[in-house]
C-alpha cells in the first residue's frame, strides 16, 4: 500500500503514471504527455514565426546526431500532422574526419531509409579540396574549429543552394544559442551579437536559415529521442575538446543546475539587445573570388582557403607576431595579405 501511495501521477494527464521530470518546467508527466507537449511547443514556434510558406522547399541539416535526427523526425512528422505542405530533403556536410564523419553519415543514410527522406551530402574535399584530418595536421588542435566552422557554414548554404531550397533549418537547441550569445559578449562581437538569438537569419541572402528548436532544451530533446526509441549517432568531434565554446557550454550547465530558466534568460537578454545607430555595421557584399555573402573583398573561407593552399595556414587566424624569432613567416604572411586579391579563383567556385 506504501509503495501505491508514493506513485506520481501525470500532473497533465491526471490519469498514467509520471515517468519523468521536464527539465525546462519541472513538470512530472507521462511519456506520452512529454511527446504532445515538446511536439505542440515546436508546432507553436513555427505558427507563430511563420517560418514556413505552404509549398516550401526545405533542407534539413543532418548531422546524425540527436538534434538533428530529431528534427527531422519531428519535422517530418508535425508536416504530415498539420499539412504544412512541405518538400523535405536531408542535408549533409562530410568534412572528413576519419572515425567520427564517416559513421554518423552511416546513422544519417538510416534516417533517410526510415523517414523516406531525399539525401544530398556534400564534402570538404570537394568543395575546398581538403578534408579536416588534413587541415588539423596543418593547423593543429588549436583553430581547426575556425576552420571547420567556417567551411560548414558555407557548404550547407551550397549543397542547400544545389538542392534549390526554399528554406534551410538546423538542429540548434535552447542550449546552442545561449551559448552563441554568451561567446558573442565575452568576445564583443557586436555585428553577431545582433543576430544570433534571431529565430530566422539570412533573409537578405538566396536563402533563410530557421531554428525550430530555438526553445528546445537539449536535455528533452535527448530524452524525447531516448523515449522514442529514434536511431543517432552520440559519439563528439574528436577534434573540439579544445573549442572556446566548451567553455561557455559548462559554464551554462552551472547555471542551469541553479536555474533551470537560466537558459531561456539568456536567450531573451539576446532578443532585447539593441545596437546603437551610431554603431557602424559591416556591410553585406559578395566575395571577389567564389562569391558567397561577405563584407570584405574576400570571405572567410577563401582566406583560410588560401593560407591553407600557401602553406601558411595561420594566415587568416589573427595577427602576426612580429619580432618573435618567426621573420621569415611573418614576411611570408604580410607578403600573402597583400597578393591574396591577385589569386585566381581555387575550388571553391560551385
Amino acid at each position: 500500500m506504501e509503495g501505491k501511495r508514493n506513485v506520481r501521477i501525470c500532473c497533465l494527464c491526471n490519469q498514467r503514471r509520471a515517468s519523468l521530470k521536464r527539465p525546462k518546467t519541472l513538470q512530472q508527466i507521462c511519456t506520452q504527455c512529454f511527446y504532445l507537449a515538446f511536439e505542440n511547443e515546436i508546432h507553436q514556434i513555427i505558427i507563430s514565426n511563420r517560418l514556413f510558406t505552404r509549398g516550401d522547399r526545405v533542407a534539413i541539416g543532418a548531422s546524425g546526431g540527436k538534434d538533428s535526427t530529431v528534427l527531422a523526425y519531428v519535422l517530418s512528422k508535425l508536416n504530415r500532422d498539420h499539412d504544412y505542405g512541405l518538400h523535405l530533403s536531408l542535408l549533409s556536410v562530410d568534412e572528413g574526419i576519419t572515425g567520427y564523419r564517416d559513421d554518423s553519415l552511416e546513422t544519417v543514410h538510416r534516417n533517410q531509409i526510415q523517414y523516406g527522406l531525399p539525401l544530398k551530402i556534400v564534402s570538404y574535399k570537394d568543395l575546398y579540396g581538403w578534408t579536416m584530418d588534413e587541415i588539423v595536421k596543418q593547423i593543429g588542435l588549436k583553430n581547426n574549429c575556425t576552420f571547420c566552422g567556417v567551411f560548414r557554414r558555407q557548404a550547407l548554404d551550397r549543397g542547400a543552394a544545389f538542392l534549390k531550397v526554399d528554406k534551410l533549418v538546423t538542429g540548434h537547441n535552447a542550449d546552442d544559442i545561449a551559448e552563441t550569445i554568451l561567446l558573442n559578449i565575452l568576445r564583443g562581437d557586436i555585428a553577431r551579437l545582433s543576430r544570433c538569438s534571431s529565430i530566422v537569419t539570412g533573409e537578405d541572402g538566396p536563402i533563410p536559415r530557421c531554428k525550430p528548436f530555438k526553445y528546445t532544451y537539449e536535455k528533452e530533446i535527448v530524452m524525447y529521442a531516448y523515449f522514442k526509441k529514434l536511431d543517432y549517432f552520440s559519439t563528439e568531434c574528436i577534434y573540439s575538446p579544445n573549442a572556446y565554446r566548451g567553455f561557455a557550454r559548462e559554464f551554462i550547465k552551472d547555471l542551469e543546475r541553479i536555474r533551470p530558466r537560466a537558459i531561456l534568460d539568456i536567450i531573451k537578454s539576446g532578443e532585447n539587445f539593441r545596437i546603437s545607430t551610431t554603431t557602424k555595421m559591416p556591410e553585406q557584399g559578395t566575395c571577389e573570388r567564389c562569391g558567397y555573402i561577405s563584407s570584405q573583398k574576400w570571405c572567410k573561407a577563401c582566406v583560410l582557403l588560401d593560407g591553407l593552399n600557401r602553406g601558411l595556414p595561420k594566415l587568416g587566424i589573427g595577427r602576426s607576431r612580429v619580432g618573435n624569432g618567426c621573420k621569415e613567416e611573418n614576411e611570408n604572411e604580410s607578403r600573402g595579405r597583400k597578393s591574396i586579391e591577385s589569386k585566381q579563383c581555387g575550388s571553391l567556385d560551385f
